[in-house]
This record gives structure tokens, C-alpha cells and sequence, in this order.
């Protein structure tokens, strides 16, 4: 155990936890005012169920049997067996100087807000119930099986891909199942005619303000020790979102005439995102790069939803599932085995050849893929058996008042 590396990785469970009410917040100020609260309720009711759930079963599924290249993990860990304050067992995770049961908290935080994200794309319609359901089910059988993947020495890792703190597992994994959820869920009540409007800007502001400060959290930390490549990433965390907040208010100032306060934040979000996979796998001006093209891209890639019909209410598919996608295929160009030793294939901008792209390809349209097909059929059960949206004079009135019995403010539009 390293006493120096614990104190970070305590510190970084703490903000990405504190994530959650950041997006919650982020999210709540772009709802209309008679939704906040059911937006508010969602993030931080995820903080509870499922936090219990990785606990119960989610973590041994991710973790258990780590290193052998399967599809999902076995049971050891079920109910937090075997979970204590030394160290991890087996030779997989024997690298970390840290307590086991630290490493489970640390990514027991990944675990909640992941399916948070979600909650974007489906803000205004869904009922709380099939929401509490969903989540639930998506954690056990889409998250727990790509962690295994990715982050526990799965078939993806033993491809050759590479993820440092979660383009795949976290950000196109949440995008893809928030496709398929509003396919099913369907659109707002006057969308797209009816102007909505974010009801407070200000508050989607404090959360950016709270994602970016957590990130620190959820990038560096993913390093596990207080050390230069945590350091890297700590510096690729502030960079990318830099650069992709000019690149979004760029083109957005070009397109519409106005570079908009909406748009900064969704800018920064959109390099957070770009940059997860990549974060302690490049260093120099590479972030730089990243962010640019990821402020880019996200911002066109608004335009998919009209292009499908489709009501992301908040963005989801082009921030987070655009986002990982670009973060996660851009690693294939800029890895750099000067800053990490684990990138035995440099990027091809690097004179590494093609093989990590290629292998970045397959990780990122695999884990698109099932996200995908699994959450359409967990929507679509959810749908007919226990109903998916909220009926229309509910939807009139307002989560706040018609799932939770409250309000936001003294007045509601």
C-alpha cells in the first residue's frame, strides 16, 4: 500500500461523485422550470440505487475473474465478499497500491453516473418508476458486462483497445442506450413546434463548473497513483474542453451569429468527453487537437437528431455518444508510448501505424452495438409491461408536480 497514492484516489472518489449532482444541475438548468426537479431527481436518485447495486452484484460482474478475456465476470466479489483493505487479489489487479475496497468505490462512481447521463436525452416524459427500473437493469446487464470488457482485462483490452477513465465504457455506452430509449420513449409534447427554452442557464453553468472540477477526478484519478501520468491527464483535462469550447463557440458564432453561454458549456462537456479515452495516453498539443475537432464535431453532430427524428431533449447522442466516439477513434492517432508505457501501439500520427485505430474501431462499435440492442429491448419490455412515458396531462403539468408532488419555485411556467 502507498499512502501517497490512497490520499489521491480517496480524493478522486470524492469528485467523481460529486459529478452526479454537477450533471444533475447541468441538465436542470436546461429543462423548463416544471421540470427541474424531476431532472434533480433522477441524477441523484441514481447515487442511490446504484451504489447499492454495484455493491450487491455490478462490481463482482465487472471485476470478478479480471484478466481473462471473456465477456463478463463471475461471482467472487457478489455482496462485496472478499472486498477488504488489503490488497486486490489475483494477478490482474495486483499492480495497485491501493485498498481493494477503495479501487470498488472508485469505480463504483463510474457506475452511477454513467447511467446519469441518459437522463439527459429523456428529460420532460419519462415516469419515474420506469426510470428507477431501467437503470437498474442497464447497470447489471449492459454496464457490468463492457467494464468487464474494457477496464477488467476482457476480450476488448485483449484486442489491444485502449480506455483510460471510459470513452467507451462510460460515454458511448450511455450515448447508444440514450438512442435507444428515446426511439422508444418518443417526442416531447410540441416538440419540435413549441419553443422550450433552458429555464436557468445560470445553473447549467454551476454544474460545468462542478463536471469540469470532478473530472480532475474521473480522468486523473484513473491513473491510481499520484504520479506523472495522473499529472498528464490532470493537464489533458484542462486543455481539451478548452479547445473544444472555442471550437463549438467557433462554428457556432459562424453558423448561427452568436457564440452562446448554452454553448461553452456544452462545448466543454464535448472535449471532457473527447478526452476520457485519451487522457493518460497522449501528452504535448495533442489534447489540443482533440478538443478542437471534438467541439466540432459535437456541435454537428446536433443535427442527427432532426436527421433521425429524434428528441434527445438535451443532446446526449452528440455530446456523449459523438463525444466517445471521436475521443475514443482520435486515441488511435495520438497514443504515445512516451507518456504511458501500456500503449505498446502507438497512434498513426505517431509513426505507429494503424493497428491501435483499427483496434479502437472494433472496441467502440462493439460497445455501441450492445449498449444499443440491449437497451432498446430493456425499453421496449419497460414500455409494455409498466408504461415508459408519462401520459399527457402529466406531461402538461410537470415531473416536478405529477411524479414527485413538489415544485421547484413558488411559480412554474
Amino acid at each position: 500500500m502507498d499512502s501517497g497514492n490512497t490520499a489521491w484516489v480517496l480524493v478522486s472518489t470524492a469528485l467523481v461523485l460529486f459529478m452526479t449532482p454537477g450533471l444533475a444541475f447541468f441538465y436542470g438548468g436546461m429543462v423548463r422550470s416544471k421540470h427541474v426537479l424531476g431532472m434533480l431527481m433522477q441524477n441523484f436518485f441514481a447515487m442511490g440505487i446504484l451504489a447499492v447495486l454495484w455493491a450487491l452484484v455490478v462490481f463482482s460482474l465487472a471485476f470478478g475473474d479480471a484478466g481473462n478475456a471473456g465477456v463478463i465476470g463471475n461471482l467472487d466479489f457478489i455482496g462485496l465478499r472478499d472486498v477488504g483493505i488489503g490488497a486486490a487479489p489475483g494477478e490482474f489487479l495486483s499492480f495497485l497500491t491501493i485498498p481493494f475496497v477503495l479501487f470498488c468505490a472508485y469505480q463504483m462512481t463510474f457506475a452511477i453516473i454513467t447511467p446519469a447521463l441518459i437522463t439527459g436525452a429523456t428529460a420532460d416524459r419519462l415516469r419515474f418508476p420506469a426510470f428507477a427500473v431501467f437503470i437498474s437493469l442497464w447497470l447489471v446487464l449492459v454496464y457490468g458486462p463492457v467494464a468487464h470488457w474494457v477496464f477488467a482485462g476482457g476480450w476488448l483490452a485483449d484486442l489491444g483497445a485502449l480506455d483510460f477513465a471510459g470513452g467507451a465504457v462510460v460515454h458511448i455506452n450511455a450515448g447508444a442506450a440514450a438512442l435507444a430509449v428515446v426511439m422508444v420513449l418518443g417526442v416531447r409534447r410540441g416538440y419540435p413546434g413549441e419553443p422550450m427554452p433552458p429555464h436557468s442557464l445560470p445553473l447549467t453553468l454551476l454544474g460545468t463548473g462542478i463536471l469540469w472540477f470532478g473530472w480532475a477526478g474521473f480522468n486523473a484519478g484513473s491513473a491510481l497513483a499520484a504520479d506523472g501520468i495522473a499529472a498528464q491527464a490532470l493537464m489533458n483535462t484542462i486543455l481539451a474542453p478548452a479547445a473544444a469550447m472555442l471550437g463549438w463557440l467557433a462554428i457556432e458564432r459562424f453558423k448561427g451569429g452568436h457564440a452562446t453561454t448554452l454553448g461553452a458549456a456544452s462545448g466543454a462537456v464535448a472535449g471532457l468527453v473527447a478526452i476520457t479515452p485519451c487522457a493518460g495516453f497522449v501528452g504535448g498539443m495533442a489534447p489540443i487537437y482533440i478538443g478542437a475537432v471534438a467541439g466540432v464535431v459535437c456541435y454537428l453532430g446536433l443535427g442527427l437528431k432532426k436527421a433521425l427524428g429524434l428528441d434527445d431533449s438535451l443532446d446526449v447522442i452528440a455530446v456523449h455518444l459523438v463525444g466517445g466516439l471521436a475521443g475514443s477513434l482520435m486515441l488511435g492517432l495520438f497514443a504515445d508510448d512516451a507518456i504511458n508505457a501500456v500503449v505498446t501501439n502507438e497512434g498513426l500520427f505517431l509513426g505507429g501505424g494503424a493497428d491501435l485505430l483499427l483496434d479502437q474501431i472494433v472496441a467502440s462499435a462493439a460497445t455501441l452495438a450492445y449498449s444499443f440492442a440491449v437497451s432498446l429491448v430493456l425499453a421496449k419490455v419497460i414500455d409494455a409491461t409498466m408504461g415508459l412515458r408519462i401520459r399527457e396531462p402529466e406531461e402538461i403539468e410537470g415531473l416536478d408536480l405529477s411524479q414527485h408532488a413538489e415544485t421547484a419555485y413558488s411559480t412554474v411556467s
